[in-house]
């Protein structure tokens, strides 16, 4: 029998994150049994699945970076998938932490009955490699040393929905009738469908042909980046002119990324080094081994654009945690505090159907905005993104949907929980201090009453001072976004 046509005990690093949360469905569509690894539980959402389906799962804590804590994962596994990347988060340190989390689970892996691990990795056939893609082939050399049969497969940029990739690219033509763009435009690659990808990952299960051995996965496409905006302008109906200037060096071709698409510097800095080295496939056949049909760039940019419209986007290069302190307990935050805190808090009655309000608390920011002084709160994103943080743009993952994890513009979500009628963002933008925005509405038997809380932890006098300096604009944004959120 094919592998894949066997029930398997399957171990899942990277289980949250943009390539884990799509493979994850597709391994138990299979009927296998899936432990994922995750830094915490609470972000993990059973929703996603059905009874019969969350059966199959177990959810483990543990962090790759310590290796202490993964002394409770099993040991009687089939094969593992190691998707853990950490180029979004530091661009000083993520070479450091690959290797530190790729050395914790070679210890780890080599006490278990596993038979393969898959690794997915970037293309890396050129002799002058990129820091992030330097990174990535030393994670190849650590995972060997484990000792047992390693597939890795290489990829460049891959296209789908809440990809990186897809993200900065529809940021940058659908915002930029003229670009004057790095040289770097002119750098070929090999894109993928995010749909390959997943059916490579889950056909090498087991596959003896493919142990010990690199596959470079790519479309049938080999384009340059310039033409990759062109085509996606032509998808779209737009017209778009791309002047090419040499002289931008890397660090200011990141601070343009930066400021130009949604992307936080570091991914911005990790990306732009990539871009100048030239990521077509030539290692190994996998085509040969497992045949799929490809799915051209053109295509894949319209499968994407199906599902953004579905407002089915499973998962998004969004939702990593971009300040270092809410890497593993971000969750943690949930709790607001009371004490040496600053708050603006308004309670307003209604007589409206609960679940509008609601839908109109679910529905805030991205697309819709902030139900007041819209361009102030573009204004602010903008100050942010001139002091490092991460701005407005990322948007949201779905106009409708919120996960405890999601990007919310500049906020994260903690806690989204119709059921409880709360929602709580926690502020990633840069701040002297802490800053919650909780919404909330509670009902009896004779009112219905919507709250809405902005709590700031100021760190110091200027935190203070801060807090004092917006009041004026508090006082005039919260009354009426509270209003507009109940009567919308």
């Amino acid at each position: 029998l094919q592998a894949r046509f066997i029930k398997m005990k399957v171990l899942l690093t990277g289980a949250t994150g943009y390539i884990g949360r799509r493979l994850l469905p597709a391994l138990l569509a299979k009927g296998h049994q899936v432990t994922c690894v995750v830094r915490d539980k609470r972000r993990f959402d059973f929703e996603d699945f059905d009874t019969a389906s969350a059966r199959r799962v177990e959810v483990i804590e543990g962090d790759l970076t310590e290796a202490p804590t993964l002394k409770h994962l099993p040991q009687n596994i089939d094969l593992a998938y190691y998707l853990v990347h950490s180029m979004s988060n530091s661009y000083q340190q993520f070479d450091t932490l690959e290797s530190q989390a790729a050395s914790s689970f070679v210890s780890y892996i080599k006490t278990t009955q596993a038979r393969q691990v898959i690794y997915l990795s970037g293309i890396v056939n050129q002799r002058q490699l990129s820091r992030h893609l330097s990174s990535r082939k030393k994670v190849e050399s650590i995972l060997q040393l484990s000792g047992i049969p390693l597939t890795v497969l290489r990829a460049a940029i891959i296209i789908g929905s809440g990809s990186a990739s897809f993200e900065i690219i529809r940021d940058l033509v659908e915002k930029l009738p003229i670009m004057v763009a790095p040289k770097w435009l002119n750098t070929r690659c090999q894109p993928i469908a995010i749909r390959n990808v997943i059916e490579y990952l889950e056909r090498v299960m087991l596959k003896v042909e493919t142990f010990d051995k690199v596959f470079d996965i790519g479309g049938p496409d080999i384009l340059t980046y310039r033409e990759m905006l062109q085509r996606y302008a032509k998808v779209r109906g737009l017209k778009r002119m791309i002047l090419t200037v040499p002289v931008l060096t890397p660090k200011l071709s990141s601070l343009w990324l930066y400021f130009v698409t949604s992307t936080s510097y570091p991914l911005a800095r990790s990306l732009v080094d990539s871009m100048t080295v030239e990521v077509t496939c030539e290692e190994g056949n996998i085509g040969e081994i497992i045949p799929v049909e490809l799915i051209s760039y053109e295509k894949a940019l319209k499968l994407a654009f199906h599902k953004i419209n579905e407002s089915n986007i499973i998962s998004s290069w969004k939702d990593s945690i971009n300040d270092l302190t809410l890497q593993s307990n971000f969750l943690d935050f949930a709790e607001v505090p009371k004490h040496g805190c600053l708050c603006d808090r308004r309670e307003i009655e209604f007589e409206r159907d609960t679940h509008e309000v609601l839908n109109n608390i679910w529905e805030i920011g991205g697309q819709r905005g902030w139900y007041f002084g819209n361009f102030l709160w573009e204004i602010r994103g903008l100050i942010d993104k001139v002091f490092g943080g991460v701005g407005l743009r990322r948007g949201r993952r779905s106009p409708y949907d919120l996960k405890a994890g999601d990007a919310l513009d500049f906020w994260r979500v903690l806690q989204a929980d119709k059921q409880e009628k709360r929602l709580l963002l926690y502020a990633e933008m840069k701040l002297p201090g802490e800053a919650w925005l909780e919404f909330r509405v509670r009902e009896n038997a004779f009112k219905k009453t919507f709250i809405q809380t902005a709590t700031f932890r100021p760190l110091g006098l200027w935190g203070r001072i801060y807090w004092y300096l917006l009041v004026p604009f508090h006082s005039v944004i919260f009354p009426n976004m509270a209003k507009n959120i109940v009567k919308y």
